[in-house]
C-alpha cells in the first residue's frame, strides 16, 4: 500500500515537474520574443543609448525635412500652373496670398 501512494506522489511530482518545464519554455520564449536581454544590455550602457537616440532624430529631422521640402515643392507648383491658367477665382485667391506677403515683407500692418 505505501508503494502505490509512494508511486502516485512520484507520477504527480512527474507531472508537476513536466508543466512547469513547459510553462518555463513559453516564458523564456516570450521573453526571447521580446528581446528583454537586448534592452537590458542598453540599458546598462547609456552611452551607447544616448548615442542611438541621437542618431534616430537626426534622421527623423532631416526626413522631417526633406518631406516638407518635397511637399511644398509640390503645392508651389500646382499653384504656380493654377496661376498661369488665370482662373477668375483662383487668381485671385493667388493674388490675395501676394499681397499679404509682400506687406508682412515690408513690415507693415495688414
Amino acid at each position: 500500500m505505501e508503494q502505490t501512494i509512494g508511486r502516485h506522489e512520484e507520477k504527480l511530482d512527474n507531472e508537476q515537474l513536466s508543466s512547469l518545464n513547459e510553462r518555463l519554455v513559453k516564458i523564456a520564449d516570450q521573453m526571447e520574443k521580446t528581446q528583454i536581454a537586448d534592452y537590458v544590455m542598453m540599458l546598462n550602457k547609456p552611452k551607447r543609448l544616448i548615442i542611438i537616440n541621437m542618431v534616430t532624430g537626426i534622421a527623423r529631422g532631416v526626413g522631417i525635412a526633406i518631406g516638407f521640402t518635397v511637399f511644398a515643392a509640390t503645392i508651389l507648383y500646382i499653384l504656380r500652373i493654377l496661376g498661369a491658367l488665370n482662373l477668375p477665382i483662383i487668381g485671385d485667391f493667388i493674388a490675395d496670398i501676394v499681397k499679404i506677403v509682400q506687406v508682412q515683407l515690408e513690415g507693415r500692418a495688414f
